[in-house]
């Protein structure tokens, strides 16, 4: 049985509410790759209506969040690892071309907030909180993206997000790599204030490149322990 997870009535829509509300416990690892969903279960613990909840799963399918297994419904994607090189491949790029755009269209402000958050996702109460550090590291991405200067790279990094957002779950999982990741994005804004774009870009498809392997590596060993 599943745990609550009520939709207050109040503001939006009831059914942009619980796409809303699934797609959060979808991100936050509430539920495993590869596991079933039942309709009904889903309506006792959103405490909404079973059309509501089919058009909320036909959302989150159209995001790559669920499958759906003719004759045996609903169930969360499994990302494989070509998926995963793919997704990293395109991700890198373009984070490259992000980070050279914020270097030379970014105000003064916009880089001390991306320095700021930078500082925030090394705060010991985010740092062991999962979900607090995804939300700072998507929040981190975000000001990067606001300030590239190219609405076609946001558009696209964004639409990409949901997916690298659980292999983000993935790679920060292995011990050590926190650390690793924080001294990567730090290189990553050193370069952008002082002013030099394409050691920004090249930095960044590095630190994509070495997350990418990070996910690939989690996802053999699980493999060997299944």
């Amino acid at each position: 049985m599943l745990q609550p997870l009520l939709v207050s009535r109040d503001q939006t829509s009831l059914r942009q509410r619980a796409t809303d509300t699934l797609r959060a416990a979808l991100l936050n690892g509430m539920f495993a790759p590869g596991q079933k969903l039942s309709e009904r279960e889903l309506c006792e613990s959103l405490g909404v209506s079973r059309s509501c909840v089919r058009e909320s799963l036909q959302h989150l399918q159209a995001e790559g969040l669920i499958v759906v297994i003719p004759h045996k419904g609903p169930e969360v994607a499994t990302i494989t690892p070509k998926e995963v090189r793919d997704i990293y491949a395109v991700r890198a790029q373009l984070e490259g071309l992000a980070a050279k755009g914020f270097t030379k269209n970014a105000q003064p402000a916009q880089i001390e907030s991306l320095r700021s958050k930078l500082k925030e996702l090394a705060l010991p109460d985010i740092a062991q909180d999962k979900t607090q550090l995804l939300n700072a590291k998507n929040e981190f991405y975000n000001i990067l993206i606001e300030g590239c200067g190219n609405t076609v790279v946001g558009l696209m990094l964004r639409q990409l997000n949901n997916r690298v957002t659980l292999l983000r779950r993935i790679s920060l999982s292995q011990p050590g790599r926190l650390p690793n990741t924080l001294n990567e994005l730090d290189d990553v804004v050193t370069a952008i204030e002082k002013g030099d774009g394409e050691t920004a870009a090249r930095l960044c498809i590095e630190h994509v490149e070495k997350a990418s392997h990070n996910v690939l590596r989690s996802l053999s060993m699980q493999v060997e322990m299944d």
